[in-house]
């Protein structure tokens, strides 16, 4: 199991709007394709310099050939939604975490 984890510092000034588009439409638009099992958003409870509020969105795929398919058909309109809905207010990073082990 892999986690595609996408960490967003979103301006306060649309930080509610993007919270509710976040969970109303992006992360359904998300899971939509299929490709992923399940997704949790989270809130970093850290600070930031700059401001804003950061959140943490943990989207579980099964594999690595699912994830770089979701990368090759569906990744660039789906960000792409995101910069057209909020240009310049965000700043994001993607990481890619491997599950080791539950418990």
């Amino acid at each position: 199991m892999i986690i595609y984890n996408v960490t967003t510092n979103i301006e306060a000034s649309v930080h509610e709007k993007w919270v509710l588009w976040m969970k109303e439409t992006h992360i359904p638009d998300v899971l939509g394709t299929g490709k992923f099992t399940n997704a949790k958003m989270c809130k970093v409870l850290v600070e930031e310099d700059m401001g804003g509020a950061t959140y943490s969105v943990q989207y579980a795929v099964t594999d690595r050939n699912t994830l770089n398919a979701y990368y090759a058909e569906d990744a660039d309109r789906l960000q792409g939604e995101v910069t057209k809905h909020f240009p310049n207010k965000f700043v994001s990073f993607r990481t890619e975490l491997e599950i080791i082990s539950e418990q």
